[in-house]
C-alpha cells in the first residue's frame, strides 16, 4: 500500500516515513500543501496523512481540493494536527477527511488507524485475509501456507496483499507500481514481473501448482488473483 505524507515538520515527516517503510508501506513525502497536491494529482495513493498547518496551501484546502477530484474519490485521508478545539476537528472532518489524529501520538495508534481506514474502504473488515490454504495478516506482516510461514520480502508481501484485496480483478503492472512502490520506481523496468515470479515460487514451496493457480497472468493486461482454487476446493467438499 502506498502512503503520501504531507507534513511541514521535516523531522516528523522523516520519522513517519522511516517507520512506515519499515512496516512495508511505500511512502512519498511533501513539506508543503502545493507539493502535496502535485503528488496527489499525479499518483495513486491508498492513504494520505495530512497536516492542517501547511505552507503554500493549508491542509483543509488541500483536503477539499482532493475530494473535488474524481480521481481521488476513494483515497483515505487521515489528518494529523496539534489543534484540539472541537470546531477545528469538525472543520477537518467536514472538509473530507476520514479520520483525525492529534499530535503527539503513538506510532502504533497511527498504524492501527491506517489499517482501519484501509478496511473501511475494502469489503474486508479484518486484518487477516484468508484464501484456500493461505492466510495473510496485515498487522503482523506474516503469510502462512497452512502451518508454514512463507519467507516473503516487504515488496512481495505488498504485492500479495494488494492482489488478495482485489480478487478476480485484472490489475496492470502500472497499477501495482502505483500502489506497492514509491515515486522513485522506474515504470519501464521489469521489477513487477520479477517480484511476481519470485512471489509465485514462494507460494509454490508447499504446493507446486499454487503460484500459477493463485496468480494468473492475463496477457497484455496484467495479473489476476483468481478464485479458482477456492472454488475447486468447495466443489470437492
Amino acid at each position: 500500500m502506498r502512503i503520501l505524507i504531507v507534513e511541514d515538520e521535516e523531522d516528523l515527516s522523516r520519522a513517519l516515513a522511516k517507520g512506515l517503510k519499515r512496516e512495508g508501506y511505500a511512502v512519498d513525502c511533501a513539506l508543503d500543501g502545493l507539493t502535496g497536491w502535485e503528488l496527489a494529482d499525479t499518483n495513486e495513493y491508498d492513504v494520505i496523512l495530512l497536516d492542517i498547518n501547511l505552507p503554500e496551501l493549508d491542509g483543509i484546502s488541500l483536503c477539499q481540493r482532493i475530494r473535488r477530484s474524481s480521481h481521488h474519490r476513494d483515497v483515505c485521508i487521515l489528518m494529523l494536527t496539534a489543534r484540539s478545539h472541537p470546531d477545528e476537528v469538525e472543520e477537518g472532518l467536514d472538509s473530507g477527511a476520514d479520520d483525525y489524529l492529534r499530535k503527539p501520538f503513538v506510532f502504533n495508534e497511527l498504524l492501527a488507524r491506517i489499517r482501519a481506514l484501509l478496511r473501511r474502504r475494502s469489503s474486508v473488515k479484518s486484518t487477516v485475509l484468508r484464501f484456500d490454504r493461505l492466510t495473510l495478516d496485515s498487522k503482523t506482516k506474516e503469510v502462512w501456507f497452512e502451518k508454514a510461514l512463507l519467507p516473503l520480502t516487504k515488496k512481495e508481501f505488498g504485492l500479495l496483499e494488494y492482489l488478495m484485496l482485489h480478487p478476480g480483478e485484472v490489475i496492470s503492472s502500472e497499477r501495482l507500481l502505483e500502489h506497492v512502490w514509491d515515486i522513485h520506481a522506474d515504470p519501464f523496468s521489469s521489477t513487477v514481473r520479477v517480484h511476481i515470479n519470485s512471489l509465485r515460487k514462494k507460494l509454490s514451496l508447499h504446493d507446486p501448482a499454487a503460484g500459477e493457480t493463485y496468480i494468473q497472468t492475463v496477457q497484455g493486461h496484467g495479473y489476476r488473483w483468481t478464485l479458482r482454487a477456492a472454488e475447486e476446493k468447495e466443489a470437492t467438499t
